[in-house]
């Protein structure tokens, strides 16, 4: 499937061709802090398919099993892009956030499970809204902190 897509302010914009099927939930450690939520969403693609527009910023981060991987990100907003080998690569790991078509695509796996946090099994009974109005309009929480 072709896909595309950018960041969040549109300096840096992809397309590539996808494996609907390959798409995995993450819930490493580090995809839980480089992506600032409880997990990440991803899809690979192989590295030919993949046509990359606008200039990028990268950190290199070293796994625990030694091998590097290449964070890639827009350098104006931070939207963090996708990952690669930094030398020699043969895919590049979408992150499916900044996918345009990212709603058609449902996960097919989730993997480093143990990582995960332990409130998620619990997501659906935690009431929602579609708009961020109707917190706002909640009546707010008690603090736990001791008074003076």
């Amino acid at each position: 499937m072709q896909i595309d897509g950018a960041c969040h302010c549109g300096l840096v914009s992809f397309t590539a061709e996808v494996d609907p099927a390959r798409v995995m939930v993450c819930h490493c450690t580090d995809c839980q802090i480089l992506s600032g939520a409880p997990f990440r969403v991803v899809v690979t693609a192989p590295i030919e398919s993949f046509v990359l527009r606008g200039k990028t910023k990268c950190y290199v981060k070293v796994a625990q099993s030694g091998n590097k991987r290449a964070q890639v990100f827009c350098p104006e907003c931070a939207t963090p892009l996708f990952a690669t080998a930094p030398e020699n690569a043969t895919q590049v790991i979408i992150r499916l956030g900044c996918v345009t078509q990212r709603a058609q695509f449902v996960p097919a796996v989730q993997i480093w499970q143990h990582s995960s946090q332990p409130w998620l099994s619990e997501l659906h009974r935690i009431p929602g809204s579609s708009e961020q109005q109707a917190f706002l309009a909640a009546p707010q929480v008690p603090s736990h902190q001791g008074s003076s």
